[in-house]
């Protein structure tokens, strides 16, 4: 055990996280989605795994260290339902919950069609799989950056200015 690290975030998700850049992306899925098939396609070309955890649970661990893209304007994305895009279910609530939680602000998940979202998972940095059995429990996260105390933000909305551009 670590000290102040969720202790679901094992060896191997930590150095995925830790190593993953700004921009790279993580997908936090459901028990029912093809992980490991997908997780061969991705940078790590490994399953990571966080059993025995509902996705909303890994979510909350995962975003206790890994800070969310600000430059984008959809770092949080979730799998939309199949003829239903509009749809929320209850394990997306509870996901979104956790984003706003980590993030102290409300970052709504951005909607992704089934087949695109395992086209995106596939070229993810990373997959972790969580115990969750409920359907839909699958989601993207870019990391974002941590800045310096002193890094000059953007005019007007308190988001960090991108340098050299």
């Amino acid at each position: 055990m670590l000290k102040h690290l969720d202790p679901l975030l094992n060896a191997d998700v930590l150095h995925a996280l830790r190593a993953m850049g700004h921009g790279d992306e993580v997908v936090i899925c459901d028990a029912n989605f093809p992980a490991d098939s997908v997780a061969r396609a991705t940078v790590t070309g490994k399953l990571l795994r966080m059993d025995g955890v509902d996705a909303a649970r890994a979510v909350r661990a995962v975003l206790s260290v890994l800070p969310l893209d600000t430059f984008v304007e959809a770092p949080a994305m979730r799998m939309e339902v199949v003829d239903d895009p509009q749809a929320l279910p209850a394990v997306q609530r509870e996901a979104q919950a956790e984003v706003n939680a980590a993030e102290g602000r409300e970052v709504p998940f951005a909607s992704i069609e089934r087949h695109a979202f395992y086209a995106r998972a596939r070229g993810a940095y990373c997959v972790i799989v969580t115990g969750e059995t409920r359907g839909y429990g699958c989601f993207v996260f870019k990391k974002g950056v941590l800045l310096a105390p002193d890094a000059p933000l953007a005019a007007g909305d308190g988001r960090p200015a991108e340098r050299g551009k």
